[in-house]
């Protein structure tokens, strides 16, 4: 049958729908989820969409095709060239090059042969084509494309995960751009995921954050063929309380912490990580002795043996919740179980609900929410960050209260108010079941999906092709980094001159803030200035960077600024130092000691003075006038922009950086396209006075950048235009 004649065929009901998910283990009992890198989220919510589909009576045929695997390694499963799922549903495996089993990085080279393969069992086996084809993840867009093309079928298509962003996780993990690309092969995954974007009619995603934040980068982002379909929730894992919960082990651990186990739980369950903000959850309560009246407050954090032993970020963590936990005294009433089993966390959320208790997702900042999910499934009313995924699922579900994140106060009265008042607790905890049940079950799922491909199988359109100049390669190689205090802020009119320069821009340059604050609190001033997340945030004067759009931290960074670091020694040795005075602790980080200093008493040469005396070389960092900042000797904002360009791929030479006081300078110096703008601290830059790689601008704040901007003509192109 010809190509003409099997896309002829395609109409009328029911429907028959293709999935392609190319790498993997798949099949339809018994998962190995966490087998390996390509064998998790992915691998079960294909074979749970193909069942889901099965059962829909709009839904004739659903075939999951995936790769056949002939390996003794592996179960003989993965061999069969057929299983069946369900009267309606079926996993087809077929032939990709090499039968053994590859990591997907390794399939590139074979899957023409998968496309060609599944293009002859279409057609040998099927009388007509199908009417929508789903790739999932970006070989399967390959394949999937092909396909696509080749028949005449609409391209429906999930990313899963995408490979600008995972190019961004492990440059933040310390790899170079050379290791990633021999190891992922990450430049052909770009370019394959370039391609399906172009040819899919739609892009389903799970959230509208996804939508913005990661597609946005891609040159063939288009938005409106995007829609949000929230993925399935496991209704038959997380459920409502039965009343055996506290009869549980994990149960008997936590109540050993409680002076009064009776009372309701407040549950936070998250990784021990700084963007999940548990630390300001527990300064909240501590702070609000009603909520500790009120409620017990349980932590799940992950499993742990020896802090000492763990990571500097997650130990940073947890060393910071012990203290808060001493610091409010708070002991009998806040529990920090060590160990659970992955199947006592639904345990968890049905003992905080059969406490009448409030689940709490504090982070600040999260682009599904699936905790909130898994609790709202158990009953439980949730309060949660007012960033990201949970503004939809609160929307969807109204089972709770959104909070910012980073105001404690308003954090602890949401919590107290949901405990309050039982009529609104019990109505909340119901919405969140109907809820789930309506929005986030396999059946919701099915029956959005279903309406958004039904359109394109109804009425078949040309296909759009958008007129959109590539990038020559994968990485950004232009970029802008500015200080936050005087220089980003201080003047509205040309902060949002110069933010919606830079949303114009972001595909092709990567937008960079530096500042001395600490994580938290540099994020409180960007919401309260309505400053976008940037691409690289360094903070805590450049001993922390994180990446959007996730906050990822760069761990690489960590480990490299960790060397020689010995932060209770240099405590101890400025213990008596007159004239420093400790800041509060939330301006303090793992690898960040901040005084304020009175220079009339104590200059903060002297300070490095005693340090190098006392064998501690360090970088101690001046700045407005008052603050002193003692750093690890290889940290330093201009240093962290410098590793920033090195393993994000950057030039220095096509840097624009835009500083404002003496914190800023070594990121001024050097072969940056460096400005200084008019609201300077003069006394801190004197040292750059009279320098010819320098633009001094004539306005100030964000004025100055735009004025450096056009000075620099940095965003000038062929036609000599600078678009700003």
């Amino acid at each position: 049958m010809d190509t003409v004649t099997i896309a002829s065929e395609r109409s009328g009901r029911p429907l028959f729908i293709v999935l392609i998910s190319a790498h993997g283990l798949i099949r339809g009992h018994d998962l190995e989820l966490g087998r390996d890198a390509d064998t998790g989220g992915q691998t079960k919510y294909v074979v749970e969409l193909a069942t889901a589909l099965g059962e829909h009576p709009e839904v004739g045929e659903v075939i999951l095709l995936t790769r056949r695997v002939v390996d003794s390694q592996v179960s003989p499963d993965y061999a069969e060239p057929f299983e069946r799922l369900s009267d309606k549903a079926a996993i087809v495996r077929i032939d990709c090059g090499e039968p053994g089993y590859l990591r997907k990085e390794l399939l590139w080279e074979s899957l023409e042969n998968f496309s060609d393969n599944a293009l002859a069992y279409l057609k040998s086996r099927h009388s007509r084509a199908p009417h929508i084809i789903h790739s999932h993840y970006a070989d399967a867009g390959y394949v999937g494309t092909r396909l696509s093309l080749q028949l005449g079928v609409p391209l429906v298509h999930t990313g899963h995960s995408l490979g600008r962003s995972k190019l961004m996780r492990l440059l933040a993990g310390g790899m170079s751009f050379d290791e990633i690309e021999e190891t992922y092969r990450i430049s052909l995954r770009i370019e394959a995921e370039e391609n399906t974007l172009g040819v899919a009619e739609r892009i389903i995603t799970s959230t509208q954050q996804e939508i913005e934040e990661q597609y946005g980068l891609y040159d063939f982002y288009q938005p409106e063929r995007m829609r949000v379909v929230p993925p399935g929730t496991d209704l038959q894992r997380f459920f409502p309380p039965r009343g055996d919960e506290r009869e549980q082990d994990i149960a008997r651990q936590v109540d050993r912490f409680f002076d009064n186990p009776d009372k309701p739980i407040i549950l936070a369950l998250s990784r021990p990580d700084p963007r999940k903000n548990i630390v300001s959850l527990i300064e909240a309560y501590g702070e609000c002795p009603a909520l500790q009246e009120a409620a017990n407050l349980l932590l799940i954090t992950g499993n742990r043996s020896d802090i000492e032993e763990m990571e500097s970020a997650p130990r940073f963590v947890l060393t910071s919740l012990l203290l808060a936990v001493d610091k409010y005294d708070l002991y009998g009433r806040v529990a920090y179980p060590k160990q659970h089993r992955p199947d006592e966390v639904a345990v968890l959320y049905r003992l905080a609900a059969l406490s009448r208790g409030v689940f709490i997702n504090p982070a600040l900042t999260e682009p599904f929410g699936l905790t909130l999910l898994e609790a709202a499934a158990s009953g439980l009313p949730v309060v949660a960050t007012e960033d990201g995924g949970p503004v939809d699922i609160i929307a969807n579900c109204r089972n709770g209260r959104l909070v910012n994140p980073l105001d404690k106060e308003a954090m602890a009265a949401a919590l107290l108010d949901m405990l309050a008042d039982p009529q609104r607790w019990h109505r909340h905890a119901a919405n969140g079941v109907r809820g789930v049940r309506a929005h986030y079950s396999w059946r919701a799922h099915v029956k959005h999906y279903l309406r958004v491909i039904r359109p394109l199988v109804d009425s078949r359109q040309p296909l759009h092709r958008p007129d959109v100049r590539r990038r020559p390669g994968v990485i950004r190689k232009r970029a802008i980094f500015a200080s936050l205090d005087l220089n980003l802020i201080g003047d509205q009119e040309s902060l949002a001159r110069l933010l919606q320069l830079m949303q114009r821009q972001h595909r092709t340059v990567i937008f960079g803030i530096a500042t001395g604050r600490c994580l938290d609190d540099a994020l409180a001033t960007l919401k309260r200035y309505a400053i976008p997340l940037p691409d690289v945030l360094i903070s805590a004067q450049g001993a922390e960077i994180h990446y959007a759009p996730d906050l990822l931290p760069a761990r690489g960074w960590q480990r490299h600024i960790d060397h020689l670091w010995s932060p209770q020694r240099v405590l101890e040795i400025l213990a008596a130092l007159p004239g420093l005075k400790m800041q509060p602790r939330r301006h303090q980080g793992p690898c960040k000691i901040s005084y304020f200093i009175d220079p009339e008493v104590t200059s903060p040469q002297d300070v490095r003075s005693l340090l190098l005396r006392n064998e501690q070389t360090v970088n101690a960092v001046f700045s407005f006038g008052q603050f002193l900042d003692i750093l690890p000797i290889r940290a330093s904002k201009g240093l962290a922009l410098r590793w920033c360009a090195e393993h994000l791929g950057f030039p220095l030479k096509n840097t624009l950086v835009a500083g404002v006081t003496g914190a800023d300078a070594d990121m001024l110096r050097g072969n940056t396209l460096a400005t200084v703008v008019d609201n300077r601290h003069l006394t801190e830059l004197s040292s750059l006075e009279g320098s010819d790689t320098l633009y001094f601008s004539s306005a100030g704040y964000a004025a100055g950048i735009l004025e450096a901007i056009e000075h620099y003509r940095f965003f000038a192109d062929d036609s000599g235009e600078t678009g700003t």
